[in-house]
């Protein structure tokens, strides 16, 4: 029979307020932005363990997009984006595929704001990766799904224009 996992709130010990996470997926991911610094490779690890025990958990989806994106490792930046983009768009109760989203009643639901989120940072991986095509896409539909820039994609769209000029 399996045990429901104790969910925790951050303690003063934790490095990063990831919200409400079952103790032990807290306890990855903390164990890995510790490690981030001095070894990236066991901080990775630690982060895909957190992903194997706890796939649900948006956090771990975001730690391993950023450590991927950090390390200029681009093609497993992409797919964990990817992967975290879909987990949150299921948990937001919204199609798979960003493209035939619409604009969402309540952006701050948080599985809703991390699919935006996330999916800015789809468009900056896309910029970094060179698809100018794909994360010009990517930005037309956070312009019509977050007009207000609250997720920070208009960064992002002032780095492509940069890019561009």
């Amino acid at each position: 029979m399996m045990e429901a996992a104790t969910l925790s709130g951050p303690t003063p010990l934790d490095l990063v307020d990831f919200g409400e996470l079952p103790e032990a997926t807290n306890a990855l991911l903390q164990e890995g932005v510790l490690a981030y610094r001095c070894n990236p490779d066991l901080a990775r690890e630690k982060f895909e363990r957190a992903l194997e025990e706890a796939p649900a958990q948006l956090p771990v989806h975001f730690c391993l997009y950023k450590i991927h994106t950090y390390q200029g490792r681009l093609d497993e930046a992409l797919a964990s984006a990817q992967l975290g983009l879909c987990e949150a768009a299921r948990q937001a109760g919204w199609p798979a595929d960003w493209r035939r989203w619409r604009r969402p009643q309540d952006a701050q639901q948080p599985a809703a704001r991390f699919a935006l989120y996330t999916l800015k940072a789809l468009a900056f991986i896309r910029l970094k990766r060179d698809e100018r095509a794909q994360t010009a896409e990517i930005l037309e539909a956070l312009r019509q799904l977050d007009p207000a820039g609250h997720v920070g994609w208009p960064v992002v769209a002032a780095l492509a224009d940069g890019c561009s000029a």
